[in-house]
């Protein structure tokens, strides 16, 4: 039970320190929906797992209108555009998130994924006028690589399906961005609300496409858990976002990483070889890096 001592130490954080909070939590609980979309896809296509887990993102969203003061006015925008584009960038997440999880270990995909808060450094620089020194670029390209060790392309080229995590982290890093630039415009609810609109719309266009399916009860069960965990991931995301600056924050999402590993291996036996480990540790540390160099930056 959450007393209000409690309340009041978080109360009393710098905003560094809540925004690393929010950022962790955050990345457990999406990881965890992670593991329940990847489950899902066995039996249903990307599009359906988005729409039908879509149904259920706007939980979170009306408790908060409910209990914060404004009521449907958080929903507002000041910045129609701006709004517009970070909804469809996080739609465009999700679609390649959930098709990544068709192909790949459930750890494997993420810890490619997770190479977009390094692609978040690479440009928070040009797109939000972040400083980013020469350091941190040289931690970007030990990034980049670690993802190159984890594929370890062949005289063939990179499988086709490793496009999917690398495109997903690209648009997840361009959201973030766009998340940075919505800071003094829009609330956390109103920037989730709409991305959750984009993500259920995006699912629902491709079902006429493919086919649907109707679930069972226990299969509602995991849509409705995926969707309520997704949109507090992401509450919790923004949140972190808005509190501090991108750079900063990007790391600690490598944590969920571990949770991913654990989950991998309870639920589908997955163990990986040593090059993806090894790779996976070069796109931790390069993040972690990145870290160190922004709080020394900031002493």
């Amino acid at each position: 039970m959450i007393r209000a001592h409690h309340v009041l130490m978080f109360c009393n954080l710098s905003n560094g320190a809540k925004g690393a909070l929010c950022m962790i939590i955050g990345g457990l609980l999406l990881t965890t929906q992670d593991g329940i979309c990847k489950w899902l896809t066995a039996e249903f296509h990307p599009g359906e797992v988005m729409f039908y887990r879509g149904l259920f993102t706007f939980v979170p969203i009306i408790v908060i209108i409910a209990v914060r003061s404004g009521g449907i006015h958080q929903l507002a925008t000041r910045n129609l555009k701006g709004t517009m584009i970070r909804a469809a960038l996080g739609a465009g997440t999700s679609v390649f998130v959930v098709v990544s999880f068709i192909f790949l270990p459930l750890a494997d995909a993420l810890a490619i994924i997770f190479l977009s808060p390094i692609m978040l450094t690479a440009l928070s620089g040009p797109m939000l006028g972040e400083p980013v020194g020469w350091r941190r670029w040289l931690a970007v390209f030990i990034g980049f690589a670690g993802v190159m060790l984890m594929i370890r392309p062949s005289a063939e080229g990179i499988p086709y399906y490793y496009f999917f995590p690398l495109l997903a982290a690209l648009l997840s890093a361009l959201r973030d961005v766009a998340t940075r630039r919505l800071r003094n415009d829009d609330s956390s609810a109103s920037i989730l609300f709409y991305s959750m609109v984009a993500g259920l719309l995006a699912g629902a266009i491709s079902m006429p496409m493919f086919g649907a399916h109707w679930p069972s009860p226990t299969q509602w069960g995991l849509f409705a858990a995926a969707g309520i965990l997704n949109s507090l991931s992401h509450l919790l995301t923004i949140q972190a976002l808005l509190l501090a600056p991108g750079g900063t924050m990007a790391p600690f999402r490598y944590l969920s990483l571990i949770w991913a590993a654990v989950m991998g291996y309870l639920i589908w036996g997955d163990v990986p070889d040593g090059w993806k480990l090894a790779g996976a540790a070069l796109v931790v540390g390069a993040g972690l890096f990145i870290l160190y160099r922004e709080m020394r930056g900031r002493r």
